[in-house]
């Protein structure tokens, strides 16, 4: 089976973000796709993060609910919507949200972002306060897919590799990670914060990421790729919108865990 990460350039505009996805979409299902992970902020890169609130929906329902939820059942594969703001009752901030679709249009599941990016970029003028525009999540989240049990993830989630042992523990065979990673970040981190996320738990990690330079001023590295159990980057795409896609298999990454059971061999103290 095959597994689609999509990478897109997201501007402030919803309409042309969700006609670049859906392209995208369509071309991951044409691959043979069951699956495929929009990045984070694929329908609304806004110029500040409490921008946020102008396009935010309520939960269950929204254009871009409404739009997932409809590509996956036109498409008959999975969708996993990146991220989009969702309101949160008695606050003016949203909440960073993951939804999950199955091929029936039905929803499969939803992570809200744990760990939020409130950083300044060490020798650099970059500062960033996701929380000034979102709440954060309190529960792990791992959900069904037509490829296994797959844990979400939001980008600086996997610098928190304890989140991660959570959703191996869990069950997990897959883990998401929808990202817009900024340059300087991307460049030093991004593939080996993913491949030790990956070989550490014995998953295959698909990555989506937002690349280039958005309306904002951020500057975003890219690299959408998927990663196997045991470290090695089956398909990535570096730069530009598209899609990359790798084959998923399930029994040999349960063969790979049989005879590498490192998991089994943890020891809390």
């Amino acid at each position: 089976m095959k597994l689609a990460a999509l990478q897109m350039t997201s501007c402030i505009d919803v309409a042309t973000n969700l006609a670049t996805a859906a392209s995208l979409l369509a071309e991951a299902a044409a691959g043979g796709a069951c699956l495929a992970l929009l990045p984070e902020n694929f329908s609304f890169m806004g110029r500040r993060e409490a921008d946020k609130r102008s396009v935010s929906e309520a939960f269950g329902s929204g254009p871009v609910q409404d739009f997932l939820a409809e590509q996956a059942r036109k498409l008959g594969i999975m969708v996993i919507g990146g991220t989009l703001p969702l309101r949160v009752p008695g606050e003016t901030r949203s909440a960073q949200a993951c939804l999950a679709f199955a091929a029936d249009g039905s929803l499969a599941g939803r992570y809200d972002k744990i760990h939020l990016f409130d950083v300044d970029l060490p020798g650099r003028e970059e500062s960033y306060r996701e929380s000034s525009g979102m709440v954060p999540g309190r529960e792990v989240v791992v959900i069904d897919t037509p490829a296994g049990k797959a844990g979400l993830s939001i980008c600086y989630d996997m610098r928190f590799p304890e989140l991660y042992r959570q959703l191996s523990a869990r069950g997990a065979q897959l883990l998401m990670v929808p990202a817009a990673f900024t340059v300087p970040t991307g460049r030093a981190h991004w593939d080996v914060l993913l491949r030790a996320r990956a070989i550490e738990n014995l998953c295959t990690v698909v990555a989506a990421g937002q690349w280039g330079a958005h309306e904002n001023g951020r500057e975003t590295w890219g690299h959408s790729q998927i990663i196997d159990c045991w470290g090695e980057i089956r398909a990535t795409l570096p730069e530009g919108t598209g899609c990359v896609m790798a084959d998923f298999d399930p029994a040999h990454q349960a063969d790979v865990r049989t005879r590498f059971p490192a998991l089994s061999h943890r020891v809390l103290v």
